[in-house]
């Protein structure tokens, strides 16, 4: 028989189990509710309350560094400081004592401009500004393009309302070497001119993100996080030698005042490689401070500038008569300082003299106008037009470098008879500095024509090497045999020249040609100025190097001469850095006459 005693506690278990079951059966229905029948609506209103963050992580720019290594342009964090407005006050702090002092607003702004470089004033007045515009502000820009030091030392004054945020910026460590050559960074972090433009491909880095979810309280939720990791750039390896180019540009900027030009350039280029070592200018700009450059001295003149060569040319039109057989470094021909030719053309040589039996090495020593142009006329002018294209002239470069120009070689039907004989010794026709000394790479290198190269390699972030093969592409432009009988007369040009002495360098054999172009204005020539050039080679019995020195209008020296200097201190420099051995044979002397 039950008693009442018994049934009470069973009742008492069945009635909590019901309620127990009730709640779960409550919560359940309420877990399906939010999470399955109106989840999206749950999670567009926790979106539309601000829990969902997401932020940038930044992937670094790569690097640009020299053949060695050496960093050229770089990447670094820098901060942007903000205040909230709302929060801005007094703070408490602990004093040496270990006692808690309340700290005034006016003296922590003065702690905060002494680390920013500003006033208290100035820092109070960025508060009050904010909230005179919206008394409910919460931002306010404190300082922007703060250094890592700044970061640590604002940190260190624990601001419960100061918050700061990293971004990427641009460093060239080297200030202004290489500059016109690296060129630049935007505010907002385009690359705008140089190797930063052509090379962004490689250097680019691809930014990351942190999305998640925070509670009321700023706490990340747990679970919430997708992290999208960024993507580091390359690293672009340049054939430049920083010592080098350093010492290039000092000895260019001292050339262009002393010698009162517009600008001037150097060029040091590897034979073999066809890899250039240099390309200094004047004026140049510091990537760091681009603003104190003017606009036209912040890209690459040695790549954007064209010129008349002047007589430089000779040596191409010497090779294209020895290389068809039409001559030989001691044919002769005989040449007064002006006459008009059949064709009704005029050519006039720079120095007066009588009728000489010039040879074809004595016309490049003496750079006769007449001499070069008479052995022009016996060779057919599509041959001649088709070995200075062969030379690369008109062609610009393998480098590519951004806004590069092309010299401008007119095409044979657009030769009248005095551009005919002109272009013999490099007149009516422009060429750009790095088409010249690819001319003269081919000439040294045994007729082998290799293109010219600035960047080596590009390395990825993963380790991957893009190597640049364009040193594959060669062509023979002349035979090896013309191009050895060439380098012999150009030596003979530098040995037995007007500049013999100002150039001769102890120990070494010599080679290389002068020229003068004339300077195009509105149609005509500008009286008295002219571009000067003196490029060559050494050792002439095995060249190894080019140095190309040119210089826009001197006026001290409106010569070539005012060339010499600057070519032979930029010799030695490049014979002595990369250790070139001495000469230890004798030149041959070429006759200058028959």
């Amino acid at each position: 028989m039950t008693t009442r005693s018994t049934r009470t506690p069973r009742r008492r278990t069945v009635v909590a189990l019901a309620v127990v079951l009730s709640v779960v059966v409550a919560f359940t229905v309420r877990l399906v509710d939010i999470q399955v029948v109106d989840a999206q609506e749950y999670v567009a209103q926790s979106l539309s309350m601000g829990i969902g963050v997401t932020t940038t992580t930044y992937g670094t720019r790569g690097s640009i560094v020299d053949d060695d290594g050496t960093v050229l342009a770089s990447s670094v964090l820098e901060y942007d400081a903000q205040l909230d407005p709302k929060l801005v006050g007094s703070v408490e702090r602990t004093d040496d004592n270990g006692q808690t002092v309340d700290v005034d607003w006016p003296t922590i702004a003065g702690e905060i401009g002494a680390i920013t470089g500003q006033s208290a004033e100035e820092v109070e007045k960025i508060v009050s500004d904010a909230l005179a515009a919206d008394p409910d502000s919460r931002y306010a820009q404190l300082a922007t393009g703060l250094s890592t030091e700044q970061y640590r030392a604002l940190a260190d004054l624990d601001l419960p309302y100061l918050a700061m945020y990293s971004s990427p910026a641009r460093t060239y460590p080297n200030g202004a070497v290489a500059g016109n050559l690296l060129g630049f960074m935007s505010s907002d972090g385009t690359p705008l001119e140089g190797l930063e433009e052509s090379e962004n491909e490689c250097l680019a880095s691809t930014d990351g993100s942190v999305t998640y979810e925070q509670g009321v309280d700023g706490n990340i939720i747990p679970g919430t996080e997708v992290d999208t990791a960024a993507v580091d750039g390359g690293t672009v390896s340049l054939t430049i030698d920083e010592d080098l180019q350093w010492y290039m540009e000092q000895l260019i900027a001292e050339q262009v005042q002393n010698l009162g030009a517009q600008d001037g350039q150097i060029m040091v280029v590897e034979v073999k490689t066809g890899e250039i070592k240099a390309a200094a200018e004047y004026p140049t700009v510091d990537p760091n401070d681009i603003d104190a450059t003017a606009t036209e001295d912040r890209s690459s003149r040695i790549f954007r500038d064209t010129f008349e060569p002047g007589s430089t040319f000779k040596a191409l039109t010497a090779a294209t008569a020895i290389d068809t057989g039409i001559a030989t470094p001691t044919s002769t021909v005989t040449a007064s300082s002006s006459e008009t030719f059949a064709s009704g053309a005029t050519v006039t040589d720079a120095e007066s003299h009588g009728a000489t039996n010039y040879t074809l090495t004595g016309v490049l020593i003496d750079s006769s106008n007449v001499g070069i142009s008479k052995f022009a006329e016996q060779i057919d002018s599509q041959t001649r037009y088709d070995y200075l294209q062969a030379f690369g002239i008109g062609q610009g470069s393998a480098v590519d470098f951004p806004g590069e120009a092309h010299g401008d070689l007119k095409t044979v039907d657009e030769w009248d008879p005095q551009t005919t004989l002109n272009i013999s010794f490099g007149q009516g026709v422009s060429t750009t500095l790095p088409e010249l000394v690819g001319a003269y790479q081919a000439i040294a290198n045994d007729g082998t024509k290799v293109p010219l190269s600035l960047v080596s390699s590009c390395t990825q972030a993963d380790g991957t090497v893009i190597t640049n093969d364009a040193a594959d592409s060669t062509t023979q432009v002349i035979s090896s045999d013309t191009a050895t009988q060439v380098q012999e007369m150009l030596e003979n040009v530098l040995l037995q020249g007007s500049l013999a002495k100002s150039v001769a360098i102890s120990g070494y054999r010599i080679a290389g040609k002068t020229g003068t172009g004339e300077i195009a204005e509105n149609g005509s020539y500008k009286q008295g100025v002219y571009w000067t050039t003196l490029i060559g080679f050494a050792p002439a019995d095995d060249p190894q190097y080019i140095v190309a020195v040119t210089l826009d209008q001197p006026t001290a020296v409106t010569s070539s001469a005012a060339n010499a200097s600057a070519f032979q201190d930029a010799m030695t420099q490049v014979l002595k850095t990369y250790r070139v051995m001495p000469s230890t044979t004798e030149a041959t002397l070429l006759p200058k006459t028959g």
